[in-house]
């Protein structure tokens, strides 16, 4: 499973991803999705482009609200969505009109130990973002996005296979924010600590992609 990194702007390189989830033979699910929330301005919302890996990502070095701190290690970005899901959640992004890109960043803490991806999923309508979303908060395992295995040169472990994780996701009008959590040794230790870096990335990644769909954030 590929994913290309970068910024989106130019030729991309391979990224390695981690262990796919593993996954069965891909069912026949079928679901709907609801717009009954959705607010009045949404014809001008989804007319604007979709947010590019530099706007949802825009610095390598992040420090949230309560003070801790995290390192971007990896970034990486794709338009064939499917390479960045397990089978099961690419089944249902097919039911819609289509995902318009993926992109994902390896985050980790101060100390090092943490590797959290965090995933920018964003479709043509606002009701597969919502469909999506749904499965996904049903059975997080299965309806899952990728992580990111660190690049050589950041000096981070590998996440064994098969490590417990912490996974998270929030959605916004037309993308749904995906964050996996795991420590880097594979630890099944101080899950606490782990589910508040993880939710905290996400909160900070969600509430960028919300300000640029709502025409607030500029260029980030």
């Amino acid at each position: 499973m590929v994913l290309y990194s970068g910024d989106g702007t130019g030729e991309a390189a391979a990224a390695k991803t981690s262990g796919s989830p593993r996954v069965s033979a891909t069912p026949d699910v079928r679901v709907s999705g609801s717009l009954s929330g959705a607010p009045s301005s949404l014809p001008s919302l989804l007319a604007r482009p979709v947010i590019r890996p530099e706007q949802a990502f825009p610095s390598k070095s992040v420090r949230l609200k309560d003070g801790s701190r995290y390192e971007r290690v990896d970034l990486a970005t794709t338009t064939e969505c499917a390479r960045g899901m397990s089978q099961q959640l690419a089944a249902v992004a097919r039911q819609g009109k289509g995902c318009v890109r993926l992109t994902a960043a390896l985050f980790t803490d101060a100390d090092r130990r943490s590797q959290i991806t965090v995933t920018v999923v964003s479709f043509r309508r606002a009701e597969d973002s919502g469909m999506v979303f749904g499965m996904a908060s049903m059975d997080p395992v299965t309806y899952q996005v990728v992580s990111l295995d660190p690049p050589a040169e950041a000096g981070l472990p590998t996440v064994p296979p098969g490590s417990p994780g912490v996974f998270r996701r929030l959605a916004t009008v037309r993308s749904v924010v995906f964050a996996n959590g795991q420590w880097g040794d594979g630890s099944e230790t101080a899950e606490a600590a782990l589910t508040k870096e993880t939710e905290g990335l996400l909160r900070h990644v969600n509430d960028t992609v919300v300000a640029y769909e709502e025409g607030k954030g500029g260029s980030l």
